[in-house]
């Protein structure tokens, strides 16, 4: 069984969300401020995490990075009912992988935790395999990327989602509007400020290897130049 940490202190909106996940067959923790999410993400293990960004104690974009230090993998969704841009790049920059504006359809939430679980369970379409990329080693399936010399650095779902995109369209220009749409499923301008985070993010990464370089064609997409 699949066990979820909810952070809501909106305790009529934490208990629909909590019975109806339990109906699809979840196991939820429910908290209803950040301090006790933190608390139960310390001694419990979780394979998905749902905080709501405005919470007592301890706010949810903190308390995302607390978790991000523990596991840097587990997927992790925002409720909020904030809609400007920066609050959204804010909870990206803190390693949330999704983000849903209240008020939301219960059916919209329970399809992105469905999507975030099943690619959590698996490799995906690269079937487990590693692929080489200069001095890095990819595993997509376990989410990291790996030197020679064995120093190894976690990826988040997104990230590693990204890099598989730009490694399978590897040394051509792929459009922005292709990323947007395969990973994040739609081009909005907000989801466009959300992805130049993730490749800012995936170039530090790639930095100590001049034979990665992912290439910014200004206002067309980007390449991953891949020198053999």
């Amino acid at each position: 069984m699949k066990r979820i940490l909810l952070v809501e202190d909106d305790p009529s909106l934490g208990f629909v969300i909590q019975d109806n996940l339990v109906q699809k067959g979840y196991e939820v923790t429910l908290c209803t401020d950040g301090e006790a999410g933190q608390n139960a993400f310390q001694s419990s293990g979780f394979h998905l995490c749902i905080f709501d960004v405005m919470l007592p104690k301890k706010d949810g974009f903190s308390l995302a990075k607390s978790v991000r230090e523990i596991n840097a993998d587990i997927p992790i969704l925002f409720l909020t009912a904030k809609s400007m841009a920066e609050d959204k790049l804010a909870g990206f920059q803190t390693g949330a992988d999704d983000y849903i504006t209240k008020p939301f359809h219960l059916e919209e939430l329970l399809c992105r935790i469905e999507v975030f679980l099943r690619r959590s369970n698996g490799p995906g379409s690269l079937d487990g395999k590693l692929f080489q990329l200069g001095n890095f080693q990819f595993d997509y399936a376990n989410l990291t990327l790996k030197t020679k010399e064995g120093n190894e650095k976690n990826l988040t779902q997104k990230e590693a989602e990204v890099l598989q995109l730009l490694y399978q369209h590897r040394n051509r220009v792929l459009k922005r509007e292709e990323i947007l749409k395969q990973v994040w499923g739609d081009d909005d301008y907000f989801m466009g400020r959300s992805m130049d985070v993730f490749i800012s993010k995936l170039r530090k990464y790639l930095k100590d290897d001049p034979q990665v370089q992912i290439v910014n064609h200004h206002g067309v997409g980007f390449r991953l130049e891949v020198s053999l």
